[in-house]
């Protein structure tokens, strides 16, 4: 078997060579990183040569994706924290409700008179009544009035509402709009943005569970309806991606506990 004969002395490169290969590798590496990678990948674009080749409009998408995702991940996070929080007053009201009635049930039994054995005798004997009829004609007394405490405390909600928000986004600027809703329950939905168009996207979360209903890209207005898909917060986020202010205004209706704006 033949094998090949080892290259001169002569063959070999110099290391003038060697390091003008290097040079040109490096400065080839440099141009690159300069003129594609800097304005596809972050929009940076200080030769210009990216925007002439329509890679700097990419970087400039895929920065404003980037913030996006910072900004609905911190939404989703406070919204989280917000809920968190707001499942504490509920069962500290509750307790309290069951204080108050307690101590109402004291005050109430404190104040009806001890009864004698002597003198209930003489009392029945007088009024020829037997102690079973009085009992049950007091009874009511004590136990209606913790009813009427707690209902009172308690009125409830109709089942359906209306509301209306109107907010002004500067270029750039997002904001989002949850209603607090029951799994099925329904709400009908319409909003304008006056002055120019927005992107958007319905979505929902609630209970470690997310939901997409839909999503628009420079749209000037959307009507329509919501089924909560389970217990959360369900509504919409928009984003002014236009070089204009635009006033946007939100119509909803239906069967939702409540409206917040979040961002």
């Amino acid at each position: 078997m033949y094998n090949t004969d080892l290259p001169s002395r002569a063959d070999l490169p110099t290391s003038a060579q060697l390091k003008r290969s290097t040079m040109i590798a490096a400065l080839t590496a440099l141009a690159l990183l300069v003129t594609v990678v800097m304005p596809s990948e972050y929009a940076i674009d200080p030769t210009g040569a990216g925007r002439l080749l329509g890679l700097t409009n990419m970087g400039e998408i895929k920065t404003q994706l980037a913030a996006e995702a910072a900004t609905d991940e911190m939404a989703s996070a406070k919204a989280t924290a917000e809920r968190m929080t707001q499942m504490v007053p509920p069962a500290a009201e509750l307790m309290a409700r069951m204080d108050r009635i307690e101590n109402l049930l004291v005050a109430l039994t404190a104040e009806q008179p001890a009864s004698q054995p002597s003198r209930t005798g003489e009392a029945v004997a007088q009024d020829n009544v037997t102690v079973g009829e009085i009992a049950p004609a007091e009874a009511p007394a004590i136990a209606a009035a913790p009813v009427a405490e707690a209902t009172s405390e308690a009125p409830i909600r109709p089942d359906g509402r209306q509301d209306e928000l109107s907010f002004t986004l500067t270029p750039s600027q997002g904001a989002e709009v949850k209603l607090v809703m029951r799994q099925g329950a329904k709400a009908n939905f319409s909003w304008t943005a006056d002055g120019g168009m927005v992107n958007f996207e319905t979505h929902g979360d609630g209970g470690g569970q997310s939901v997409s209903y839909e999503k628009g890209s420079s749209v000037p207005a959307d009507e329509g309806a919501i089924e909560a898909a389970f217990d959360g917060n369900h509504g919409w986020f928009w984003r002014n991606r236009g070089d204009r202010e635009v006033t946007l205004t939100i119509t909803t209706e239906g069967n939702y506990i409540d409206i917040k704006r979040v961002i």
